[in-house]
């Protein structure tokens, strides 16, 4: 746990359903005490990267959908809706913390040339050192098959691998990692650590939300690439912003995944 509260250089990921109720509409409470936590880190030396999921679910509950549309066109027509009000929330919200944010829109290609991959490396380094907060989300705008990287979860392991993190931390709708899926089986086992990933893959299901798009197949493939480039992951409950002052302390309520 000695090298959890080392851990200078954060990659936090947020998904649509922490950041949102189930209507889309945004838990305003809740982005509050995650840019107030994020600030309060970044206050204490560590370099703060926010990987952020929610544009097309807060463009749902904006536009009045009923769910998520089905056809690729309206989902890149709609994120542009929702990037914009996204944005501009955790603009105002970081701002009451006297912290400066900057928004980076990735696609495959941004992360898959070489030459691209190394401006982007360098404008997360810069703003690093300019103390400023980078909120990453896919440019789903203009994404498709051929340049989409799919799903934030793999997005935030892909930034971490890239401006060499120490740690990621997967907010999501659970508490972690379980032997069996909790929303099925009400006995089932959360792993507390896991070393090796290959053996628990049959354990991962799909998304259960309407507004997101991960689920735990996901969330360790993020882990494999993150723990494949020496860093640790965790799964925690994003409920309890909070737990992000634990997981720094070494005391991780969720499901550590250890570096190689």
């Amino acid at each position: 746990m000695k090298k959890l509260t080392e851990s200078k250089r954060v990659v936090v990921k947020v998904g649509t359903s922490t950041l949102t109720y189930p209507s889309g509409r945004l838990n305003l409470r809740r982005i509050d005490k995650l840019a107030m936590t994020l600030c309060d880190l970044a206050n204490q030396g560590r370099e703060i990267v926010l990987v952020s999921s929610g544009a097309i679910g807060v463009a749902v509950g904006k536009l009045g959908l009923p769910e998520r549309p089905k056809d690729t066109v309206t989902n890149q027509a709609i994120a542009a809706v929702g990037q914009c009000e996204l944005m501009m929330m955790y603009d105002r919200l970081f701002g009451n913390y006297n912290r400066t944010v900057a928004q980076i829109l990735v696609t495959g290609d941004d992360i898959s040339i070489e030459k691209r991959e190394e401006n982007m490396k360098n404008t997360f380094n810069r703003l690093l050192e300019m103390n400023i907060i980078p909120i990453v989300n896919e440019n789903d705008t203009v994404s498709f098959d051929e340049i989409e990287i799919g799903d934030n979860d793999t997005l935030s392991a892909e930034v971490a691998k890239l401006i060499n993190a120490d740690l990621l931390v997967l907010f999501s709708d659970i508490d972690g990692l379980y032997d069996d899926d909790p929303h099925k089986n009400p006995n089932a086992k959360l792993l507390r650590v896991v070393d090796d990933i290959t053996p628990i893959k049959y354990m991962a299901s799909d998304s259960a939300t309407k507004q997101g798009t991960g689920g735990m197949v996901t969330k360790l493939n993020a882990a494999e690439i993150a723990t494949e480039s020496g860093i640790n992951m965790v799964i925690a409950n994003g409920d309890n912003i909070d737990a992000l002052y634990d997981i720094l302390e070494g005391k991780v309520d969720g499901t550590l995944f250890t570096a190689k």
